[in-house]
Protein backbone atom coordinates (compact mmCIF):
# COMPACT_ATOMS: atom_id res chain seq x y z
CA UNK A 1 0.00 0.00 0.00
CA UNK A 2 1.82 3.09 -0.87
CA UNK A 3 1.79 6.77 0.86
CA UNK A 4 -0.61 8.89 1.96
CA UNK A 5 -0.68 12.81 2.87
CA UNK A 6 -1.51 11.67 6.31
CA UNK A 7 1.66 9.42 6.00
CA UNK A 8 3.34 12.45 4.75
CA UNK A 9 2.49 14.39 7.82
CA UNK A 10 -0.65 16.21 6.57
CA UNK A 11 -4.03 15.46 8.21
CA UNK A 12 -6.97 16.71 6.65
CA UNK A 13 -8.96 15.12 9.02
CA UNK A 14 -7.66 16.92 11.69
CA UNK A 15 -8.00 20.32 9.57
CA UNK A 16 -11.77 19.91 9.03
CA UNK A 17 -12.09 19.40 12.62
CA UNK A 18 -10.36 22.89 13.57
CA UNK A 19 -13.25 24.59 11.09
CA UNK A 20 -15.99 22.84 13.44
CA UNK A 21 -14.23 24.50 16.29
CA UNK A 22 -13.87 27.15 15.38
CA UNK A 23 -17.22 27.78 13.73
CA UNK A 24 -19.37 29.67 16.98
CA UNK A 25 -16.26 31.86 17.71
CA UNK A 26 -16.35 32.96 14.03
CA UNK A 27 -20.30 33.29 14.13
CA UNK A 28 -19.65 35.97 16.72
CA UNK A 29 -17.89 38.22 15.07
CA UNK A 30 -20.31 38.16 11.68
CA UNK A 31 -21.30 41.68 10.66
CA UNK A 32 -24.78 42.40 8.58
CA UNK A 33 -22.37 42.97 5.17
CA UNK A 34 -20.63 39.23 5.48
CA UNK A 35 -22.15 37.10 2.80
CA UNK A 36 -21.77 33.38 3.32
CA UNK A 37 -20.13 31.84 6.18
CA UNK A 38 -16.41 29.58 6.54
CA UNK A 39 -15.02 27.25 3.40
CA UNK A 40 -15.58 29.60 0.40
CA UNK A 41 -12.48 29.94 -1.60
CA UNK A 42 -13.06 33.72 -0.83
CA UNK A 43 -14.39 35.84 2.14
CA UNK A 44 -17.50 38.27 0.98
CA UNK A 45 -18.56 41.49 2.25
CA UNK A 46 -20.86 43.83 0.71
CA UNK A 47 -20.01 47.41 1.59
CA UNK A 48 -22.81 49.94 2.79
CA UNK A 49 -22.71 52.45 0.14
CA UNK A 50 -24.76 54.84 2.24
CA UNK A 51 -22.56 55.34 5.37
CA UNK A 52 -19.65 55.74 3.01
CA UNK A 53 -20.52 56.87 -0.24
CA UNK A 54 -17.26 58.07 -1.15
CA UNK A 55 -15.52 54.68 0.36
CA UNK A 56 -11.47 55.13 0.58
CA UNK A 57 -10.15 50.94 1.36
CA UNK A 58 -7.46 51.20 3.98
CA UNK A 59 -5.40 47.89 4.73
CA UNK A 60 -3.51 46.70 6.97
CA UNK A 61 -1.28 43.26 7.72
CA UNK A 62 1.00 42.08 10.51
CA UNK A 63 2.41 39.41 12.47
CA UNK A 64 3.08 38.53 16.13
CA UNK A 65 6.78 38.51 15.89
CA UNK A 66 9.08 36.22 18.63
CA UNK A 67 6.41 37.06 21.55
CA UNK A 68 5.05 33.42 20.08
CA UNK A 69 8.26 32.07 21.52
CA UNK A 70 6.51 33.15 24.98
CA UNK A 71 3.23 31.52 24.04
CA UNK A 72 4.84 28.25 23.08
CA UNK A 73 7.70 28.17 25.85
CA UNK A 74 3.87 29.00 28.25
CA UNK A 75 2.04 26.72 26.47
CA UNK A 76 -0.54 29.30 26.57
CA UNK A 77 -2.26 30.45 23.33
CA UNK A 78 -5.70 32.02 23.91
CA UNK A 79 -4.15 35.56 23.77
CA UNK A 80 -2.02 35.49 20.97
CA UNK A 81 -4.92 35.69 18.10
CA UNK A 82 -5.98 39.06 19.68
CA UNK A 83 -2.66 40.63 19.31
CA UNK A 84 -2.25 39.42 15.41
CA UNK A 85 -5.55 41.21 15.11
CA UNK A 86 -4.42 44.35 17.36
CA UNK A 87 -1.80 44.94 15.20
CA UNK A 88 -3.75 45.52 11.71
CA UNK A 89 -6.86 47.30 13.21
CA UNK A 90 -5.07 49.46 15.20
CA UNK A 91 -2.91 50.54 12.09
CA UNK A 92 -5.70 50.98 10.11
CA UNK A 93 -7.72 52.97 12.88
CA UNK A 94 -4.68 55.55 12.12
CA UNK A 95 -6.21 57.11 9.42
CA UNK A 96 -9.89 57.08 10.82
CA UNK A 97 -11.03 53.80 9.26
CA UNK A 98 -13.75 51.53 10.86
CA UNK A 99 -12.22 48.39 10.73
CA UNK A 100 -14.38 45.96 8.43
CA UNK A 101 -12.99 42.34 8.19
CA UNK A 102 -9.80 39.89 9.13
CA UNK A 103 -8.43 37.24 7.74
CA UNK A 104 -5.96 35.04 9.57
CA UNK A 105 -2.72 32.61 8.25
CA UNK A 106 -1.80 30.30 10.37
CA UNK A 107 1.20 27.69 9.82
CA UNK A 108 1.88 24.76 11.58
CA UNK A 109 4.21 21.85 12.04
CA UNK A 110 1.15 19.47 12.80
CA UNK A 111 -2.49 20.52 13.12
CA UNK A 112 -3.58 20.06 16.84
CA UNK A 113 -7.16 21.40 16.48
CA UNK A 114 -7.47 22.04 20.46
CA UNK A 115 -4.24 24.41 20.07
CA UNK A 116 -5.16 25.92 16.71
CA UNK A 117 -8.99 26.26 18.57
CA UNK A 118 -7.89 28.48 21.25
CA UNK A 119 -5.57 30.35 18.36
CA UNK A 120 -8.27 31.01 16.21
CA UNK A 121 -10.29 31.88 19.75
CA UNK A 122 -8.40 34.76 20.24
CA UNK A 123 -8.46 36.07 16.69
CA UNK A 124 -12.02 35.64 17.41
CA UNK A 125 -11.91 37.54 20.47
CA UNK A 126 -10.00 40.21 18.82
CA UNK A 127 -12.38 40.63 16.19
CA UNK A 128 -15.44 41.36 18.49
CA UNK A 129 -13.07 43.99 19.99
CA UNK A 130 -12.30 45.63 17.18
CA UNK A 131 -16.00 45.50 15.50
CA UNK A 132 -14.93 43.29 12.46
CA UNK A 133 -15.76 40.48 11.11
CA UNK A 134 -13.43 37.36 10.83
CA UNK A 135 -14.26 36.32 7.09
CA UNK A 136 -12.17 33.63 6.62
CA UNK A 137 -8.47 32.25 6.95
CA UNK A 138 -5.83 29.53 6.46
CA UNK A 139 -4.46 26.92 8.40
CA UNK A 140 -1.45 25.35 6.57
CA UNK A 141 0.28 22.25 7.99
CA UNK A 142 3.67 22.31 7.12
CA UNK A 143 5.58 19.42 8.47
CA UNK A 144 9.11 19.21 8.19
CA UNK A 145 9.09 23.27 7.68
CA UNK A 146 8.17 23.70 11.78
CA UNK A 147 8.29 21.90 14.80
CA UNK A 148 5.39 20.02 15.27
CA UNK A 149 4.33 22.37 18.57
CA UNK A 150 5.10 25.17 16.62
CA UNK A 151 3.30 27.97 14.43
CA UNK A 152 3.45 31.40 13.25
CA UNK A 153 0.59 33.81 12.63
CA UNK A 154 -0.05 36.69 10.21
CA UNK A 155 -3.26 38.80 10.17
CA UNK A 156 -5.09 40.91 7.59
CA UNK A 157 -7.63 43.61 7.71
CA UNK A 158 -9.48 45.99 5.75
CA UNK A 159 -11.14 49.20 7.20
CA UNK A 160 -13.40 52.00 5.27
CA UNK A 161 -13.55 55.66 5.80
CA UNK A 162 -14.81 58.76 3.57
CA UNK A 163 -12.45 60.44 1.91
CA UNK A 164 -13.45 63.80 3.48
CA UNK A 165 -12.94 62.28 6.57
CA UNK A 166 -9.74 60.80 6.23
CA UNK A 167 -6.91 61.28 8.95
CA UNK A 168 -3.63 62.29 6.99
CA UNK A 169 -2.33 64.87 9.36
CA UNK A 170 -1.99 67.69 6.84
CA UNK A 171 -3.61 69.81 9.42
CA UNK A 172 -1.14 69.26 12.22
CA UNK A 173 0.63 72.31 13.68
CA UNK A 174 3.14 73.87 15.91
CA UNK A 175 1.99 74.17 19.27
CA UNK A 176 -0.89 71.12 19.00
CA UNK A 177 -1.52 68.95 21.95
CA UNK A 178 -0.43 65.20 21.89
CA UNK A 179 -2.60 62.88 24.12
CA UNK A 180 -1.85 59.15 24.97
CA UNK A 181 -3.76 56.43 25.81
CA UNK A 182 -2.22 53.77 27.72
CA UNK A 183 -0.66 50.00 26.89
CA UNK A 184 -1.10 47.09 28.88
CA UNK A 185 2.76 46.97 28.20
CA UNK A 186 5.07 45.25 25.68
CA UNK A 187 2.18 44.64 23.14
CA UNK A 188 3.57 42.81 20.45
CA UNK A 189 7.20 45.01 19.85
CA UNK A 190 10.71 44.52 20.79
CA UNK A 191 10.30 41.24 22.08
CA UNK A 192 13.63 40.12 20.18
CA UNK A 193 15.15 42.22 23.14
CA UNK A 194 13.11 41.78 25.86
CA UNK A 195 13.66 37.76 25.43
CA UNK A 196 17.71 38.48 25.31
CA UNK A 197 17.25 40.69 28.82
CA UNK A 198 15.41 38.16 30.17
CA UNK A 199 16.70 34.75 28.90
CA UNK A 200 18.15 33.66 32.28
CA UNK A 201 15.08 34.01 34.19
CA UNK A 202 12.10 32.02 35.06
CA UNK A 203 9.14 33.01 32.90
CA UNK A 204 7.41 31.29 36.21
CA UNK A 205 9.28 33.84 38.59
CA UNK A 206 7.30 36.57 40.84
CA UNK A 207 9.13 39.68 40.60
CA UNK A 208 7.90 42.38 43.30
CA UNK A 209 7.12 45.42 41.00
CA UNK A 210 5.45 43.06 38.58
CA UNK A 211 2.60 41.16 40.84
CA UNK A 212 2.60 38.28 38.33
CA UNK A 213 5.09 35.68 37.01
CA UNK A 214 7.43 37.13 34.15
CA UNK A 215 5.11 35.56 31.68
CA UNK A 216 2.43 36.49 32.63
CA UNK A 217 3.42 40.29 32.21
CA UNK A 218 4.73 39.61 29.03
CA UNK A 219 2.30 37.60 27.62
CA UNK A 220 -0.28 40.19 28.26
CA UNK A 221 -2.19 41.11 24.78
CA UNK A 222 -1.89 44.19 22.59
CA UNK A 223 -4.80 46.39 23.27
CA UNK A 224 -7.55 47.28 20.76
CA UNK A 225 -8.46 50.92 20.65
CA UNK A 226 -11.18 50.83 17.84
CA UNK A 227 -14.06 51.45 19.83
CA UNK A 228 -11.97 54.37 22.21
CA UNK A 229 -11.55 55.89 18.75
CA UNK A 230 -14.31 55.47 16.37
CA UNK A 231 -16.81 57.22 18.24
CA UNK A 232 -14.59 60.18 18.29
CA UNK A 233 -14.09 60.85 14.50
CA UNK A 234 -16.85 62.32 13.76
CA UNK A 235 -16.54 65.64 15.92
CA UNK A 236 -13.63 66.44 13.38
CA UNK A 237 -11.41 67.00 16.69
CA UNK A 238 -8.76 64.82 15.55
CA UNK A 239 -5.90 65.39 13.62
CA UNK A 240 -3.70 62.99 13.19
CA UNK A 241 -2.99 59.65 15.38
CA UNK A 242 -0.12 57.18 15.85
CA UNK A 243 -0.16 53.34 17.00
CA UNK A 244 2.89 52.72 18.58
CA UNK A 245 4.57 49.65 17.64
CA UNK A 246 8.13 48.65 16.67
CA UNK A 247 10.40 51.40 16.74
CA UNK A 248 8.27 53.23 19.47
CA UNK A 249 7.62 56.33 20.47
CA UNK A 250 10.51 58.16 18.69
CA UNK A 251 9.92 56.60 15.43
CA UNK A 252 6.49 55.99 14.81
CA UNK A 253 5.12 59.42 15.95
CA UNK A 254 6.94 61.61 13.44
CA UNK A 255 5.38 59.67 10.92
CA UNK A 256 2.07 61.31 11.23
CA UNK A 257 3.62 64.87 10.87
CA UNK A 258 3.91 67.00 8.42
CA UNK A 259 7.47 68.23 6.95
CA UNK A 260 9.23 70.39 9.24
CA UNK A 261 7.75 69.43 12.66
CA UNK A 262 8.04 67.50 15.68
CA UNK A 263 7.26 66.36 18.87
CA UNK A 264 8.56 67.52 23.03
CA UNK A 265 7.05 64.27 25.12
CA UNK A 266 7.10 64.81 28.73
CA UNK A 267 8.06 61.19 30.05
CA UNK A 268 6.39 62.30 33.57
CA UNK A 269 2.86 62.74 32.24
CA UNK A 270 2.17 58.79 32.61
CA UNK A 271 2.82 56.03 34.58
CA UNK A 272 4.88 53.38 32.82
CA UNK A 273 3.78 49.92 33.51
CA UNK A 274 6.61 48.44 35.97
CA UNK A 275 8.01 45.26 32.94
CA UNK A 276 9.68 48.14 31.63
CA UNK A 277 11.22 49.56 34.47
CA UNK A 278 12.38 46.05 35.14
CA UNK A 279 13.73 45.46 31.64
CA UNK A 280 15.74 48.89 31.93
CA UNK A 281 17.79 47.85 34.76
CA UNK A 282 17.94 44.26 34.47
CA UNK A 283 19.52 44.57 30.64
CA UNK A 284 20.99 48.31 31.41
CA UNK A 285 18.97 49.67 28.47
CA UNK A 286 19.71 52.70 28.08
CA UNK A 287 16.66 55.19 27.75
CA UNK A 288 16.85 56.49 24.29
CA UNK A 289 17.05 52.74 23.36
CA UNK A 290 14.24 51.80 25.29
CA UNK A 291 11.99 54.54 23.92
CA UNK A 292 12.82 53.47 20.32
CA UNK A 293 12.30 50.17 20.77
CA UNK A 294 9.05 50.04 23.16
CA UNK A 295 6.09 51.45 23.64
CA UNK A 296 6.51 52.57 27.46
CA UNK A 297 3.19 52.44 28.00
CA UNK A 298 1.63 54.21 25.11
CA UNK A 299 -0.17 52.56 22.86
CA UNK A 300 -1.89 54.81 21.03
CA UNK A 301 -1.02 59.03 20.38
CA UNK A 302 -3.97 61.05 19.18
CA UNK A 303 -2.96 65.18 18.29
CA UNK A 304 -5.72 67.54 18.61
CA UNK A 305 -5.18 71.34 18.36
CA UNK A 306 -4.97 72.96 22.02
CA UNK A 307 -8.70 73.96 22.68
CA UNK A 308 -10.36 70.67 21.52
CA UNK A 309 -8.14 68.92 24.38
CA UNK A 310 -10.72 68.89 27.32
CA UNK A 311 -13.53 67.73 25.09
CA UNK A 312 -11.44 64.93 23.50
CA UNK A 313 -10.47 64.00 26.69
CA UNK A 314 -13.93 64.21 27.90
CA UNK A 315 -15.14 61.58 25.23
CA UNK A 316 -12.73 59.37 26.27
CA UNK A 317 -13.03 59.63 29.64
CA UNK A 318 -17.17 58.91 28.80
CA UNK A 319 -16.04 55.73 26.82
CA UNK A 320 -14.08 54.48 29.85
CA UNK A 321 -10.69 55.48 28.22
CA UNK A 322 -8.14 56.64 30.26
CA UNK A 323 -5.92 59.65 28.62
CA UNK A 324 -3.10 61.92 29.76
CA UNK A 325 -1.54 65.24 28.09
CA UNK A 326 2.06 63.79 27.04
CA UNK A 327 3.25 66.90 25.21
CA UNK A 328 2.65 68.99 22.10
CA UNK A 329 3.93 69.69 18.46
CA UNK A 330 6.52 71.50 17.72
CA UNK A 331 8.98 73.05 15.11
CA UNK A 332 11.49 71.21 13.94
CA UNK A 333 12.19 67.53 13.48
CA UNK A 334 11.84 64.29 14.91
CA UNK A 335 11.29 63.58 19.11
CA UNK A 336 12.74 65.22 22.32
CA UNK A 337 12.39 64.22 25.42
Amino acid sequence: MGYSYRDAGVDIQAGNEVVERIKPAVARTLRPEVIGGLGGFGGLFKLDLVKYPDPVLVSGTDGVGTKLRLAFQMNKHDSIGQDAVAMCVNDILVQGAEPLFFLDYLAVGKVEPGKVAEVVGGIARGCEMAGCALIGGETAEMPGFYAEDEYDIAGFSVGVVNRNQLIDGAKIQAGDVLIGLPSTGLHSNGYSLARKVFETYSLAEVFPELGESLGEALLRPTRIYVKSILPLLMGGEILGMAHITGGGLTENVPRVLPAGLGVRIDTSAWERPPIFTLLQRLGDVEWPEMYRTFNMGVGFVIIVRPEDEGSVRCKLGELGEKSFVMGSVQSGEGVSY
